[in-house]
């Protein structure tokens, strides 16, 4: 019987778990959003509304609470700066789940947890992606067109 045995173990001991939730939380912080299993974003879902809580708070108990918690100091700034002020009027529930499908390797059911409200971060990210990728096909393509017009060279010659 699992009588008040809450939580989640994901597979793994205590220390193991610790550093694998540290670590998903200064990720979703920084990247505002993550892949991941269901499990474990079902795991991380309170640990990051606890440090965007303790960003609303912005006092130093709370900044040094969250440096002896997440991984990088550049999440800590990012949380008291960007993250914690997007949400000063709402109370709780700053992330969504959505599930994404099933794993390739192993088919884990996968989930993007993410940041309510980073919809303008990802759109900006993701459309310079998109500019970084336009360019490096040109310049294949560019490549591909000097290397056919040599060969055409070198075979009338």
């Amino acid at each position: 019987m699992r009588h008040r045995n809450a939580g989640f173990k994901l597979g793994r001991n205590t220390s193991h778990r610790r550093a694998l939730l540290r670590n998903l939380v200064t990720s979703v912080i920084i990247e505002d959003r993550v892949l991941t299993t269901v499990a474990k974003a079902k795991a991380v879902r309170p640990l990051v509304e606890k440090m965007i809580t303790l960003g609303k708070k912005g006092d130093l108990h709370s900044r040094r609470q969250a440096l002896s918690f997440l991984m990088t100091d550049a999440s800590v700034e990012r949380l008291f700066d960007t993250v914690a002020p997007r949400y000063g009027d709402r109370q709780g529930g700053y992330l969504r789940i959505v599930r994404a499908g099933f794993r390739q390797g192993d088919g884990g059911e996968t989930a993007f947890i993410e940041l309510l409200g980073a919809e303008k971060q990802l759109e900006v990210k993701k459309q310079k992606r998109d500019e970084i990728k336009a360019k490096k096909r040109a310049e294949l393509e560019k490549q591909l067109e000097e290397s056919k017009k040599e060969e055409g060279g070198e075979e009338a010659a």
